[in-house]
């Protein structure tokens, strides 16, 4: 197989990096009018304006070129018929069946899954109703009013970070907590308060083996049997998402009360799966389904629209054009939506376990920077925290940012200067300031000459640097769908794109292997193991000190 970098367009590519990485963007705006119209889209729920990216009409059209010489429309064919294309793990790679509205077949090693997806929707509906509806009681004949979610990785953040989005549609029925890490705090927090008749613990961990997670159920239990609870009482108020009916039957689980996954979903694509069983318990099942909703709409965009108008296709060659060619090795993620907030930490997951990898689909090392480190918070508290690093630092930072036309909440002028914010930081990013507008704004204010030879150097912005803008109608639940779809087949024309396998963690594997070798040394006498040095230093002096 070749490599990417062997292509034509790719090598026309290096070339344009060379001739653009000499040109301003300013100087690009300044040339084209319309810019604007050329590099931006839109569809149903959203403005993408990627224009103040550092590309010209005969660069969009070179990383076209190189999305079919990779064959991305084939590759896009395969991951929506079932083909396993997480070709390290011989698995399909389908959490698209998950949202699929159409109800189409799907079908993996000749059997149509979508049976099995309808199935698992209506079980998490008719749960979800019976919760919410106080159907569901507990030990003392209690409804419940607490969920807490414990799960790590993918069975946390995704649904964490969607009910966080959608909190403004909320109502009083249940609150939901989340539990990821092992550290007791987070747990210790989580419980502090909750009353054991009326909370219902979701554990979700496709092996039912997680150690963090199952380190924190345990913990979960025991604080459940500190009240007058038995441990037949553990079913009625545990339930698990999981494969191992084995494991959460020794648990103490109901069969009927497990929520089943496939291994054609990836743990950081499954959202749309069971996972998602607290989104629907906070929300409603209504509002879970709009969500599924939002993001099947973007599997038709993805799968139907031409290349140059294709919003991930284009998010991925922007990726792969700002960091493999122009030498951009970070992206930030900037959300002007406070319901957004953890937007960034989704995303880092989401692009860096997946394509965060340093070898081809044959197992060759490649010979260019693949993702970048992702990173970001929300925008307004980022101005007042790393934007100086945007605008003035010595490495250029491409960047993503996320507003809506409309705010959940309307207060006052609010959302004006929310925008006003959001405008001008993208305006200040591509054009910055340069000596002879320090100089006249200086003068204009009245320095001396003086003065202004002593301040010029420092309050330069060089500018140019990249941007996209997206623009949402508002953030509600078809349009956090939308969202989170884009970035999901963003990172896969990404792979593809780079001759990476998305789908796999190998690198995750390898820290919890090791964890668990040496979880048995501190837990466990006599147990020893062969480190470097530091690695047993460290050891012996927390096994000293504790």
């Amino acid at each position: 197989m070749n490599c990417r970098s062997e292509l034509s367009s790719w090598q026309m590519l290096e070339k344009s990096a060379e001739n653009l990485k000499q040109k301003h963007l300013k100087t690009l705006f300044s040339n084209d009018e319309k810019r604007f119209d050329k590099f931006s889209t839109q569809i149903p729920g959203m403005l993408f304006d990627y224009s103040k990216q550092l590309i010209d009409e005969s660069t969009f059209a070179q990383l076209i070129k190189l999305a079919e010489q990779c064959d991305i429309a084939s590759w896009r064919e395969k991951m929506f018929s079932g083909d396993k294309i997480n070709i390290t793990e011989n698995r399909a790679v389908l959490h698209t069946a998950l949202r699929n509205r159409s109800n189409s077949v799907v079908e993996v090693d000749g059997e149509d899954v979508m049976p099995l997806v309808n199935a698992e929707l209506e079980k998490i509906k008719s749960f979800t109703d019976k919760v919410r509806s106080g159907e569901w009681l507990g030990f003392t004949d209690k409804s419940v009013k607490d969920v807490v979610a414990i799960g790590v990785g993918g069975s946390n953040l995704g649904p964490q970070m969607a009910t966080e989005a959608l909190k403004a549609y909320a109502d009083d029925t249940l609150n939901v907590h989340y539990v990821s890490n092992v550290d007791g705090v987070q747990l210790h927090q989580a419980l502090a308060g909750l009353n054991p008749e009326t909370t219902l613990f979701v554990i979700s961990s496709k092996t039912f083996t997680t150690s963090e997670t199952m380190t924190n159920a345990r913990s979960s239990v025991a604080w459940f049997l500190e009240s007058d609870a038995t441990e037949a009482d553990i079913a009625k108020h545990f339930v698990a998402v999981s494969t191992n009916l084995e494991k959460t039957r020794a648990f103490g689980i109901a069969d009927e009360n497990v929520f089943t996954m496939w291994d054609w979903v990836g743990g950081r694509f499954s959202l749309w799966s069971a996972i998602g069983l607290p989104i629907a318990l906070y929300l409603g099942y209504e509002q879970f389904e709009a969500v599924l909703e939002g993001a099947f709409e973007i599997d038709e965009h993805f799968k139907t629209a031409k290349f140059e108008d294709n919003i991930p296709l284009i998010m991925a060659l922007l990726s792969v054009w700002n960091t493999s060619f122009l030498g951009h090795t970070a992206q930030a993620i900037l959300p002007y939506d406070q319901a957004l907030h953890m937007l960034p930490a989704y995303l880092q997951q989401g692009e860096m376990e997946s394509n965060g990898k340093h070898v081809s689909f044959d197992g060759r090392q490649v010979p260019y920077t693949t993702v970048p480190l992702i990173w970001g918070m929300t925008g307004i508290n980022g101005q007042h925290a790393f934007y100086q690093y945007l605008h003035q630092g010595n490495t250029i930072v491409p960047a993503d940012f996320i507003a809506s036309l409309k705010p959940q909440h309307n207060v006052g002028q609010h959302h004006d200067i929310l925008l006003s914010n959001f405008f001008a930081q993208t305006e200040a990013m591509m054009a910055g300031v340069d000596a002879d507008q320090v100089r006249a704004d200086l003068t204009a204010k009245g320095k001396t000459e003086a003065e202004i030879e002593q301040l010029i150097a420092h309050k330069i912005h060089q500018g140019n640097r990249p941007t996209t803008s997206m623009i949402l109608d508002v953030v509600d639940a078809k349009a956090v769908g939308r969202l989170i779809a884009l970035y999901e087949h963003k990172i896969f024309c990404q792979g593809i794109i780079l001759e990476i396998c998305s789908f796999d963690q190998w690198g995750v594997e390898l820290g919890k292997g090791l964890a668990s070798a040496i979880e048995a040394e501190l837990t466990q006498e006599n147990v020893e193991h062969q480190h470097d040095s530091s690695t047993s230093g460290l050891i012996a002096y927390y096994k000293q000190n504790r």
